[in-house]
């Protein structure tokens, strides 16, 4: 870890929108799915990197609801990629005792690739050291629409008055449920916007955005967004 690091407060949930693999690619004259690949092999260097930081909860963007549009090609490598990933990952990050935990909408996946999902939280579920966040088939809209659901059936039944709804019992519903929200959102690849990313937990986030694309995102460039972050004046809507 970068000797500077030390000196700084170290946020303790970061959110990371991995953006860039396709273009990465392109600019390579290769297929999108070869940047998907490098993509996926970046993420496990920069988890482990992350994971010696300090930062207790990082939220990865992997795959969001939208994401179903793209070609099916992209698409069927992208599955095949996260399979073989969630067959490394039973024995992956053990030694660096990192909890995995996905978040998302797994009804739309193949059930191998559900059960492998499973098989790897149950694997991974007594480890102590940072929280990993593995967002697939993720939106936000979709989170917030599945939380207010869970409380108007509860409305409905009698246990809970509707007047008594506070923000934290939306925010209990999330899949994020639990965790603080996250202090500091980085995206790669140069865009400036969260692409439905974390919108309710985000209200407060700093956002760092990096021209770098993510396969070519390595842990200076995480310590950049670190520095930044401690330049940054958080008022929470205060003075």
């Amino acid at each position: 870890m970068n000797e500077n690091l030390s000196k700084l407060y170290i946020p303790k949930h970061v959110g990371i929108i991995m953006d860039g693999n396709g273009r990465w690619a392109k600019k390579r004259g290769m297929p999108r799915s070869v940047g998907h690949k490098y993509g996926a092999e970046n993420f496990r260097k920069i988890t482990r990197y992350i994971s010696k930081t300090g930062v207790k909860i990082l939220t990865l963007y992997a795959f969001s609801t939208e994401n179903w549009k793209r070609p099916m090609e992209e698409v069927n490598a992208l599955m095949k990629l996260f399979y073989q990933y969630l067959v490394d990952s039973l024995t992956d990050f053990r030694e660096d005792d990192i909890k995995v935990v996905f978040i998302g909408d797994r009804s739309a996946f193949n059930p191998k690739l559900v059960e492998l999902i499973n098989e790897t939280e149950e694997v991974a579920k007594d480890r102590k050291g940072m929280l990993l966040n593995i967002a697939m088939n993720y939106g936000a809209r979709d989170e917030i629409l599945r939380a207010v659901k869970s409380l108007c059936s509860d409305v409905k039944d009698n246990k809970i008055n509707i007047d008594d709804i506070t923000c934290d019992d939306i925010s209990s519903r999330l899949y994020t449920g639990g965790e603080p929200d996250p202090d500091l959102i980085i995206r790669t690849g140069g865009e400036n916007r969260l692409s439905n990313f974390m919108l309710y937990q985000a209200a407060y986030s700093e956002f760092y955005s990096t021209d770098t694309l993510w396969p070519d995102f390595k842990a200076d460039d995480f310590d950049k967004a670190i520095i930044e972050f401690n330049k940054r004046n958080r008022r929470y809507g205060g003075v």
